[in-house]
């Protein structure tokens, strides 16, 4: 079952994002990940077989994984418990959704998210590599580099591991691109307590996952998370290293000095680049043997990282 959409009659829907579709409970949200697949900022009519679930499958294995590093914000998977707690929140006749929600929900607590993503580096990659290979270029004598606050050696290649794992937030843009910004810049926006907090937290799940994902073969090159506040403390909300929210590479073939390839939608990115779209809304159906190799990659990050079948 291919799922694009949901609406849960009686329910409030709190928000319609790319991918999730949120409830309010009341006392707690319903978060449905769907099979939608957003590229260049659009989302197509396409959906992606089995991606609503491993997004969910593989942020609860995390949850529960970091859980000692961090508190998040998990009430309940169970789909029982989560049919009985949505029926008593007013959803008419519950049973008639399991099918549609099945492994792919769960009800969470309700939080203040913090206005920055919690960006964290291990390589250089994606948007850091272009800025990084832009201001190589106007320096060009090797001196070191300062990127968002972080120095970096002037002699890096794509796809290099760093130093050290680097925390580079970005602003939460509602329209457009989010905006990369400093550590320095993050604790001028949320206060200078919280947002060292917000870091050491980060740069420590990164750590957890990075070393245990190693042991399966899988290079987490970055990820971004959402943290929230809820009454005095931090908690880890939305989604947790997921292909969706992280850059994922298979060790045997990783190669640095050129763009590696991931567990995630880049299947659709390529094909879609060959086509006369000038990647506005509406976006392309996508042929269903993308949207099963795609469905192959998702499934196949969630095996290698979990070793278990969805």
């Amino acid at each position: 079952m291919i799922v694009t959409s949901t609406d849960i009659a009686g329910l409030k829907k709190h928000i319609t994002g790319k991918v999730r579709d949120v409830y309010d409970l009341g006392d707690a949200l319903l978060i449905v990940a769907t099979d939608r697949l957003s590229a260049f900022d659009v989302v197509l009519p396409t959906g992606i077989p089995d991606k609503g679930r491993v997004l969910t499958q593989i942020s609860l294995f995390w949850f529960e994984m970091t859980s000692d590093v961090v508190d998040n914000h998990v009430i309940t998977d169970d789909i029982d418990d989560i049919l009985s707690r949505i029926g008593a929140a007013g959803a008419n006749d519950p049973e008639r959704y399991r099918e549609m929600i099945a492994g792919r929900s769960m009800i969470v607590t309700k939080t203040k998210p913090y206005p920055i993503e919690c960006v964290v580096r291990g390589y250089l990659s994606g948007s850091a590599w272009k800025e990084y290979s832009a201001m190589r270029e106007v320096c060009g004598n090797g001196d070191p580099i300062v990127l968002h606050g972080v120095e970096l050696p002037g002699d890096m290649v794509e796809s290099q591991i760093l130093p050290r794992p680097v925390f580079t937030p970005s602003t939460k843009e509602s329209e457009g691109h989010d905006i990369n910004i400093s550590a320095a810049r993050a604790r001028e926006i949320v206060g200078e307590e919280e947002g060292t907090q917000l870091e050491a937290i980060s740069l420590a799940v990164y750590k957890r996952a990075s070393e245990y994902a190693a042991q399966r073969g899988v290079i987490i090159a970055d990820t971004k998370f959402e943290i929230g506040r809820l009454h005095d403390r931090m908690i880890l909300i939305d989604e947790a290293l997921t292909p969706d929210s992280s850059r994922f590479w298979d060790a045997e073939t990783y190669q640095p000095g050129k763009s590696q390839p991931s567990f995630d939608k880049q299947f659709v990115r390529d094909f879609l680049l060959t086509l006369d779209w000038d990647q506005t809304y509406p976006g392309p159906e996508l042929p269903m043997e993308i949207a099963e190799r795609t469905a192959d990659k998702y499934r196949e990050a969630y095996y290698k990282i979990t070793g278990r079948q969805l």
